[in-house]
Protein backbone atom coordinates (compact mmCIF):
# COMPACT_ATOMS: atom_id res chain seq x y z
CA UNK A 1 0.00 0.00 0.00
CA UNK A 2 1.19 3.61 -0.57
CA UNK A 3 2.23 5.50 1.97
CA UNK A 4 0.34 8.85 2.69
CA UNK A 5 2.24 11.52 1.43
CA UNK A 6 3.91 14.08 4.48
CA UNK A 7 1.51 17.32 4.75
CA UNK A 8 3.84 20.40 4.42
CA UNK A 9 2.53 23.77 5.02
CA UNK A 10 3.76 27.16 2.49
CA UNK A 11 3.13 30.38 4.11
CA UNK A 12 4.56 33.90 4.27
CA UNK A 13 2.93 37.55 4.53
CA UNK A 14 1.70 39.29 1.94
CA UNK A 15 4.09 39.44 -1.12
CA UNK A 16 7.11 37.47 0.10
CA UNK A 17 7.01 35.79 -2.81
CA UNK A 18 4.87 32.26 -1.47
CA UNK A 19 3.83 31.59 -4.77
CA UNK A 20 6.83 31.74 -6.62
CA UNK A 21 8.40 29.55 -4.35
CA UNK A 22 5.38 27.16 -4.89
CA UNK A 23 5.69 27.56 -8.58
CA UNK A 24 9.55 26.18 -8.17
CA UNK A 25 7.81 23.18 -5.97
CA UNK A 26 5.37 22.44 -8.85
CA UNK A 27 8.25 22.43 -11.23
CA UNK A 28 9.96 19.72 -9.26
CA UNK A 29 7.00 17.62 -9.34
CA UNK A 30 5.09 18.38 -5.77
CA UNK A 31 1.81 18.68 -5.48
CA UNK A 32 0.26 22.22 -4.35
CA UNK A 33 -2.85 23.24 -3.08
CA UNK A 34 -3.49 26.70 -3.24
CA UNK A 35 -5.93 27.68 -0.25
CA UNK A 36 -6.69 31.18 -0.86
CA UNK A 37 -7.44 30.14 -4.74
CA UNK A 38 -9.08 26.83 -3.08
CA UNK A 39 -11.53 28.93 -1.00
CA UNK A 40 -12.68 31.89 -3.93
CA UNK A 41 -13.70 28.83 -5.99
CA UNK A 42 -15.29 27.53 -2.90
CA UNK A 43 -17.20 30.56 -2.21
CA UNK A 44 -18.50 30.46 -5.87
CA UNK A 45 -19.67 26.65 -5.62
CA UNK A 46 -20.18 25.24 -2.93
CA UNK A 47 -23.72 25.51 -2.32
CA UNK A 48 -23.42 25.05 1.53
CA UNK A 49 -21.08 27.65 1.52
CA UNK A 50 -22.74 29.96 -0.42
CA UNK A 51 -25.87 29.28 1.71
CA UNK A 52 -24.01 30.02 5.16
CA UNK A 53 -22.43 33.21 3.37
CA UNK A 54 -25.57 34.68 2.36
CA UNK A 55 -27.40 33.86 5.84
CA UNK A 56 -24.47 35.77 7.61
CA UNK A 57 -23.92 38.55 4.96
CA UNK A 58 -27.26 39.30 3.32
CA UNK A 59 -28.67 38.02 -0.05
CA UNK A 60 -26.57 40.79 -1.50
CA UNK A 61 -23.12 38.83 -0.80
CA UNK A 62 -23.92 37.18 -4.36
CA UNK A 63 -24.71 38.96 -7.65
CA UNK A 64 -27.66 38.31 -9.93
CA UNK A 65 -25.24 35.65 -11.36
CA UNK A 66 -25.13 34.10 -7.86
CA UNK A 67 -21.15 35.17 -7.68
CA UNK A 68 -19.77 36.17 -5.13
CA UNK A 69 -20.43 40.24 -4.98
CA UNK A 70 -16.32 41.08 -4.11
CA UNK A 71 -16.99 44.64 -4.00
CA UNK A 72 -19.78 44.37 -1.56
CA UNK A 73 -18.08 42.13 0.82
CA UNK A 74 -14.61 43.92 0.45
CA UNK A 75 -16.77 46.96 2.12
CA UNK A 76 -19.04 44.99 4.26
CA UNK A 77 -17.02 42.31 6.30
CA UNK A 78 -13.28 42.96 5.86
CA UNK A 79 -14.06 46.94 7.35
CA UNK A 80 -14.98 45.02 10.06
CA UNK A 81 -12.63 42.66 12.49
CA UNK A 82 -16.05 40.67 13.92
CA UNK A 83 -17.15 40.28 10.34
CA UNK A 84 -14.03 39.35 9.19
CA UNK A 85 -14.12 36.22 11.83
CA UNK A 86 -17.39 35.29 11.20
CA UNK A 87 -16.46 34.67 7.36
CA UNK A 88 -13.19 33.14 8.42
CA UNK A 89 -15.09 30.75 10.79
CA UNK A 90 -17.40 29.72 7.53
CA UNK A 91 -14.56 29.82 4.98
CA UNK A 92 -12.72 28.00 6.49
CA UNK A 93 -13.96 24.78 7.40
CA UNK A 94 -15.35 24.29 3.65
CA UNK A 95 -11.04 24.38 2.43
CA UNK A 96 -10.30 22.16 5.04
CA UNK A 97 -12.60 19.86 4.05
CA UNK A 98 -11.69 20.22 0.37
CA UNK A 99 -7.88 19.76 1.32
CA UNK A 100 -8.29 16.87 3.09
CA UNK A 101 -10.57 15.35 0.00
CA UNK A 102 -7.45 16.68 -2.88
CA UNK A 103 -4.46 15.48 -0.19
CA UNK A 104 -6.18 11.90 -0.14
CA UNK A 105 -5.76 11.77 -3.92
CA UNK A 106 -2.21 12.77 -3.85
CA UNK A 107 1.12 10.62 -4.32
CA UNK A 108 4.38 11.16 -3.57
CA UNK A 109 6.86 11.57 -0.38
CA UNK A 110 5.13 15.19 0.31
CA UNK A 111 2.54 17.52 -0.58
CA UNK A 112 2.29 21.02 -0.21
CA UNK A 113 -0.33 23.71 1.22
CA UNK A 114 -0.21 27.17 -0.22
CA UNK A 115 -1.76 29.38 2.74
CA UNK A 116 -1.29 32.94 3.82
CA UNK A 117 -2.64 32.24 7.35
CA UNK A 118 -1.17 29.17 9.19
CA UNK A 119 -0.24 30.35 11.83
CA UNK A 120 -2.44 32.84 12.80
CA UNK A 121 -5.22 29.91 12.34
CA UNK A 122 -3.35 27.34 14.27
CA UNK A 123 -2.95 25.02 10.95
CA UNK A 124 0.33 24.19 11.75
CA UNK A 125 -1.14 21.72 14.57
CA UNK A 126 -2.30 19.67 11.82
CA UNK A 127 0.88 19.71 9.43
CA UNK A 128 4.00 17.52 9.48
CA UNK A 129 6.02 20.50 8.80
CA UNK A 130 5.54 24.30 7.83
CA UNK A 131 8.21 26.71 5.25
CA UNK A 132 7.76 30.44 5.77
CA UNK A 133 8.89 32.65 2.87
CA UNK A 134 10.39 35.42 4.38
CA UNK A 135 10.86 38.85 2.98
CA UNK A 136 12.08 42.39 3.96
CA UNK A 137 8.36 44.40 4.84
CA UNK A 138 9.34 47.18 2.89
CA UNK A 139 10.03 45.74 -0.25
CA UNK A 140 6.99 43.55 0.42
CA UNK A 141 4.68 47.08 0.59
CA UNK A 142 6.62 48.43 -2.46
CA UNK A 143 5.25 44.74 -4.33
CA UNK A 144 1.88 44.92 -2.74
CA UNK A 145 1.63 48.14 -4.45
CA UNK A 146 3.27 47.53 -7.93
CA UNK A 147 1.29 44.25 -8.60
CA UNK A 148 -2.31 45.34 -7.02
CA UNK A 149 -2.97 49.29 -7.90
CA UNK A 150 -6.41 49.08 -6.19
CA UNK A 151 -4.97 49.25 -2.85
CA UNK A 152 -3.45 51.77 -0.90
CA UNK A 153 -0.35 51.90 1.58
CA UNK A 154 -2.93 52.22 4.27
CA UNK A 155 -5.07 49.24 3.15
CA UNK A 156 -1.45 46.54 2.57
CA UNK A 157 -0.59 47.86 6.39
CA UNK A 158 -3.78 46.56 7.12
CA UNK A 159 -3.54 43.44 6.02
CA UNK A 160 -0.35 43.04 7.61
CA UNK A 161 -1.08 44.25 10.82
CA UNK A 162 -3.49 40.69 10.53
CA UNK A 163 -0.63 38.37 9.95
CA UNK A 164 1.79 37.32 12.35
CA UNK A 165 5.41 38.94 12.30
CA UNK A 166 8.15 37.58 9.71
CA UNK A 167 10.31 37.18 12.71
CA UNK A 168 7.56 34.95 14.90
CA UNK A 169 6.60 33.30 11.40
CA UNK A 170 10.45 32.40 11.19
CA UNK A 171 10.97 30.92 15.00
CA UNK A 172 7.54 28.67 14.29
CA UNK A 173 8.49 27.34 10.89
CA UNK A 174 10.70 24.20 10.73
CA UNK A 175 12.09 25.74 7.43
CA UNK A 176 12.64 29.25 6.32
CA UNK A 177 13.27 30.53 2.85
CA UNK A 178 14.79 34.15 2.49
CA UNK A 179 13.65 36.01 -0.26
CA UNK A 180 15.62 39.34 -0.80
CA UNK A 181 17.36 41.14 -3.24
CA UNK A 182 20.74 38.91 -3.41
CA UNK A 183 19.51 35.11 -2.20
CA UNK A 184 18.50 32.68 -5.26
CA UNK A 185 15.19 30.66 -3.96
CA UNK A 186 15.88 28.00 -6.22
CA UNK A 187 19.33 26.90 -4.30
CA UNK A 188 16.52 26.92 -1.07
CA UNK A 189 13.82 24.88 -2.69
CA UNK A 190 15.94 22.07 -3.49
CA UNK A 191 17.70 21.65 -0.38
CA UNK A 192 14.59 21.51 1.26
CA UNK A 193 13.40 19.75 -1.50
CA UNK A 194 16.09 17.03 -0.55
CA UNK A 195 15.46 17.08 3.24
CA UNK A 196 11.63 16.53 2.92
CA UNK A 197 11.52 14.19 0.13
CA UNK A 198 14.19 11.28 1.86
Amino acid sequence: MATKPKIVGLTGGIASGKSTVAKIFEILGVSVYYADDRAKKLMNEDPELKKQIKTAFGEESYDKNDQLNRPYLAEKVFSDPEKVKIINSLVHPAVGRDFEAWASTQRGSYVLKEAALIFETGQEKKLDAVINVSSPLKIRIARVLMRDPHRTADQVNHIIDQQLPDEEKNEKADYVIKNKENTLLIPQVLAIHQQLSS
